[in-house]
């Protein structure tokens, strides 16, 4: 499997399809899936001629299940090694949920000191802040964090099944058309993953305050959000990041989950590639 080392030791898997002098277009999955989740973006994008490279973050899908590191801080310096391994540059970040914060942070410490980011685009991301604070009375509480860390403990495989079959695609709404394909090939890349890292990984979606990040963030910034999104509530994440953005673009989808990727990969897709190529 292609492979590169991270800073300290850990072995990151990642994909890297097409031309190597084509513009880059990297992809940051959510919690605790693998770089599959990015299978009809990757492909979309492969066909219009893109470079796209995407990875499975510390601990989840076929990179190295540590117990450490399980952070925003590493998330992103694992990034940046493998943007720096694979020579990446005027790259375009898209993430995903968890992987939106990876993508923000990434850009924020990495990719723009650098010089080798040149948009970004942040899908149903966690940013600025998840958890319900006195600040953020938008937010999650936190008793609903210590449950997601209790079913994790105590049946990974049961709630690794029920996360995705209810809220995360919304097929818990009345009228909407359950792929069980979808809720299956969740569970796969979710049970690949290391259940030390999936546990420690919802601290660091909910309790990462990444208000500078954001601020620090001056490339190009596409945000999208559904409007129904369970599991990112948007009242919390969008709306506030797009205001905390120098140079950030809104988009919202009235009725898209959290899994809108996926679900409404057709109508993603589009708006992405106008974003970037823009």
């Amino acid at each position: 499997m292609a492979q590169i080392t991270a800073p300290d030791g850990n072995r990151i898997f990642y994909k890297d399809w097409g031309p190597k002098d084509a513009r880059p277009i990297m992809f940051h999955h959510g919690w605790p899936l693998s770089a599959d989740e990015w299978d009809a973006q990757m492909l979309f994008f492969l066909s219009k001629g893109y470079r796209v490279v995407a990875h499975d973050r510390r601990g989840h899908g076929r990179s190295e299940q540590v117990d450490h590191g399980h952070d925003l801080d590493h998330y992103a310096a694992d990034a940046f090694a493998v943007v720096e391994a694979l020579d990446l540059r005027d790259a375009v970040h898209v993430g995903h949920s968890t992987g939106g914060g990876e993508a923000a942070r990434y850009v924020a410490r990495h990719g723009e000191p650098s010089g080798r980011a040149a948009k970004a685009v942040l899908v149903a991301a966690i940013p600025p802040l998840m958890l319900q604070t006195p600040d953020n009375p938008e937010g999650t509480p936190m008793e609903v964090f210590d449950g997601l860390r209790a079913a994790l403990a105590g049946n990974r495989a049961q709630f690794f099944l029920d996360l995705p079959a209810g809220p995360f695609y919304g097929f818990n709404r009345e009228g909407a058309t359950v792929h069980e394909g979808l809720v299956q090939n969740w569970w796969r890349q979710g049970m690949m993953g290391g259940a030390k890292a999936h546990y420690d990984g919802i601290k660091a979606f909910s309790e990462t305050d990444q208000t500078e990040d954001l601020k620090a963030i001056s490339v190009p910034t596409l945000v999208l959000h559904g409007e129904d999104d369970q599991i990112v509530p948007i009242a919390a994440s969008a709306l506030k990041a797009v205001d905390l953005l120098p140079d950030g673009t809104l988009k919202t989808y009235p009725g898209f989950s959290h899994g809108m990727l996926a679900v409404n990969a057709d109508v993603l897709n589009a708006d992405i590639l106008a974003f970037i190529e823009s």
